[in-house]
């Protein structure tokens, strides 16, 4: 609940000032960052039709820093998210949590095509458990973390596109817990026992790398006055996978946000996101005797989708100065 009182108040402080578009002779920084906070609440009482009290709200945010100066770009990007949801009886809990930090620097090759090295960081801010139970945590912040490197080529025909090929990239999946790390969570390898009293042998690994290939593709644009749409589709391919069957798997992140403007602050947003990690294993849950029983796992497509009604303020920031 802080989390969400907090995300409020910095929406408020942002909603205070006014929106500054201006540009200076002497920057060649182009900023800028967008601030929403969405909410549902639904409301029963006697109601004959059925269903049950809810409340949820979410706060995002996207900023953007990018340098520009003869053959040389720097784009960088920051993405936050986080969300509650309380329905009927039950206690608070996330719907929303992302970390995802971005940057990518440049040197022109020729025409459109930049030679470039990227960082790229994900992770998530609170405990997530697997619902209804809310005693194990099954991830945590930087359980995972995801940080990929790579280096390659870059392609920038325009202000609004822009697609990144390496051949060479490292990705690297980070688990700081202990416990989760045992289980070989998110794909580390795991602990090992002995097989005759289980005692532990050794502890699970808490980092995995990989090396491969990636491609990560990126689109952002004012459609029209009132509609924008971003998307940005990561592949990676681990071509050095100790299992030679599994050099196949391509993971994919494909996350793409559209947001029509209703008025000034009054905005709706579409936001979906598509994962598949063939090293991530999904339990496989059935009811029995009324009860959700884990009774399989394995990799599956991961897809959440979020519609959202609320408040947003858009800061256009100093933009770079044409020469």
């Amino acid at each position: 609940m802080k989390k969400i009182i907090t995300l409020i108040i910095l929406a408020t402080s942002a909603y205070s000032s006014m929106a500054q578009d201006t540009l200076k002779a002497d920057t060649l920084w182009r900023m800028g960052s967008f601030l929403g906070v969405n909410f549902n609440q639904v409301g029963l009482t006697n109601w004959a039709a059925g269903g049950e009290n809810s409340f949820s709200a979410a706060g995002i945010f996207s900023g953007f820093a990018n340098y520009k100066k003869g053959n040389i770009t720097w784009d960088n990007s920051l993405d936050l998210g986080y969300g509650l949801l309380k329905s009927g009886e039950s206690p608070f809990r996330k719907n929303e949590d992302k970390i995802d930090l971005n940057s990518k620097f440049g040197a022109l090759a020729k025409g459109k095509f930049y030679y470039s090295a990227m960082l790229n960081a994900k992770s998530q801010f609170a405990n997530g458990y697997n619902f209804p139970n809310d005693s194990v945590i099954v991830s945590r912040f930087a359980a995972p973390a995801f940080v990929t490197l790579a280096l390659g080529m870059d392609y920038k025909p325009n202000d609004y596109f822009s697609l990144f090929v390496s051949p060479a990239t490292g990705k690297f999946t980070f688990v700081s817990d202990q416990r989760l790390a045992d289980l070989g969570s998110f794909g580390v390898k795991a602990a090992e026992y002995s097989l005759l009293d289980s005692s532990l042998l050794s502890h699970g690994r808490q980092i995995r790398g990989e090396f491969g290939a990636s491609l990560r593709a990126k689109f952002q644009k004012d459609l029209t006055k009132y509609l924008n749409l971003l998307s940005t589709l990561q592949l990676f391919n681990n071509y050095t996978d100790p299992k030679a069957e599994n050099r196949g798997n391509i993971d994919i992140n494909w996350e793409t946000t559209i947001t029509i403007k209703a008025g000034k602050l009054i905005t709706t947003s579409i936001y979906t996101n598509l994962i598949y990690d063939h090293d991530i294993n999904i339990p496989t849950y059935q009811k029995i005797n009324g009860e959700k029983v884990q009774v399989g796992q394995g990799p599956k497509t991961q897809f959440k989708e979020v519609i959202g009604l609320g408040i947003s303020y858009k800061i256009a920031g100093v933009k770079t100065a044409k020469k």
